[in-house]
């Protein structure tokens, strides 16, 4: 990751000046810091409301509904109390009606008119705030900061190296959770993807594929206190460390914009089952693809990540690398895939595959399917013999992957960045 022509040794940039937003800080918090406001005006407008419901009440007496079942709420009303507790209602009173005859016969009708206006405005009111609470994320900010995510990608590029971890680099990892983090749109319901970084909070957290995923998050945590007030948002940041792993083991250049919001709860966390099954066939990879919205050439070329890497039985069940180095990014997975005999590994764990000559390698079924399935196979022997042709077509693929999901407004027309590596700025890190 470092150069003999290196001029300086790297040193962290310090924290940018805060930006007038608040510091996120876990997902618990998050859900009562991150809540949207409502404006003192909008306020203002409810306590009037309030007000001149009660003096409809006094020539016009009501039933008042119990707060759960009034229909002009969403079933998105949420309070800023801790999670699992019940939101507080009023419990007052309405005044009793008054006793005998109005004096004025035109009382009525204006009390009428009183309350059909009452009536209008609270519907408004209370369709305008669900639609701010519908929205469950945060505003982003990183697209209109002035946050340098240049120095944001070099912090991501100091902490790759570690000879405590796998094969001595957290790449590997940092790709797969972008990956995951963004694999999970479907293009119908358009939910999923990349924006709201739901996988803080359980049970997306917890579902099977992203067992481990843990260690990733923690990494990066530091990155993320650091920048927040600044606007970083954690979906940002995940997604730009798998760009950020991508190049600095030799991968392309990924586009990659701001502007992703994150979640302030778990109501949008996407079902599991998204993302694909290591023990499946091709109908299920195209399966899984398709719903996000990619082609047959899409679905091969993201598919030439697994050359970094490798599974854990602790984790996915599987067990072993895809390629002899694991920690560099190139189209061995596909040479490999057509140059070596692979057999069943016979051994008590899932259905997976070994190299014959030196078992130490593995394949997956899904990773199988693509030298057996006719349209997969064509794009697997092109990406196998010009690594060229793979670098370009995986870059576009995999910068589509982590803008899913992502509203186009929230990246406010700003065309994607290319951000340097370590190397090409001249930084060494000690």
């Amino acid at each position: 990751m470092t150069s003999a022509s290196a001029q300086r040794i790297y040193k962290p940039a310090s924290a940018p000046p805060a930006e007038n937003c608040p510091l996120e800080t876990n997902p618990q918090q998050q859900q009562q810091q991150q809540l949207p406001k409502k404006p003192k005006d909008r306020m203002a407008s409810a306590r009037s409301i309030n007000l001149l419901r009660s003096s409809a009440k006094q020539f016009l007496p009501i039933q008042r509904l119990p707060r759960a079942t009034h229909g002009l709420r969403s079933s998105f009303y949420y309070s800023t109390a801790p999670a699992g507790a019940n939101p507080s209602s009023s419990s007052s009173q309405a005044p009793p009606p008054p006793q005998g005859e109005p004096k004025s016969s035109k009382t009525p009708l204006i009390a009428g008119l009183a309350l059909g206006g009452v009536g209008l405005a609270y519907y408004f009111y209370a369709l305008d705030s669900d639609s701010d609470l519908q929205k469950r994320y945060t505003t982003p900010k990183a697209a209109n900061s002035n946050l340098n995510f240049q120095a944001v990608y070099n912090d991501i590029a100091a902490i790759l190296e570690d000879s405590s971890y796998d094969d001595g680099s957290y790449a590997p990892v940092l790709v797969r959770l972008a990956w995951h983090a963004s694999g999970t749109y479907d293009k119908e319901s358009k939910t999923g993807g990349s924006n709201g970084a739901t996988m803080r909070f359980a049970p997306e957290s917890n579902h099977g594929a992203n067992a481990g995923l843990g260690v990733a998050r923690e990494k990066l945590e530091p990155i993320y206190k650091k920048y927040a007030r600044s606007g970083l948002t954690y979906s940002d940041l995940w997604t730009l460390a798998g760009v950020a792993a991508i190049q600095e083991i030799g991968g392309p250049k990924i586009p990659w914009r701001p502007g992703r919001q994150d979640g302030v709860g778990p109501d949008n966390c996407p079902p599991d089952g998204r993302l694909p099954d290591g023990d499946k066939d091709q109908d299920h990879v195209r399966k899984i693809f398709y719903r996000m919205g990619f082609n047959d050439q899409e679905i091969v070329a993201l598919l030439g990540a697994h050359a970094l890497g490798r599974c854990h039985t602790d984790r996915s069940g599987f067990e072993g690398p895809w390629t002899f180095s694991p920690t560099t990014f190139s189209n061995d997975y596909y040479r490999l895939l057509f140059d070596e005999k692979w057999q069943p590994r016979k051994w008590s764990g899932p259905p997976q595959y070994e190299d014959k000559k030196t078992k130490s390698l593995m394949m997956l079924t899904t990773d199988m399917c693509i030298v057996m399935d006719k349209s997969f196979r064509n794009w697997a022997k092109k990406y196998a013999t010009d690594e060229k042709v793979f670098f370009d077509d995986f870059s576009k693929a995999f910068s589509k992957l982590i803008e899913l999901g992502v509203p186009e407004e929230n990246f406010s027309g700003k065309a994607p960045m290319t951000l340097k590596t370590l190397d090409e700025q001249g930084i060494q890190v000690d």
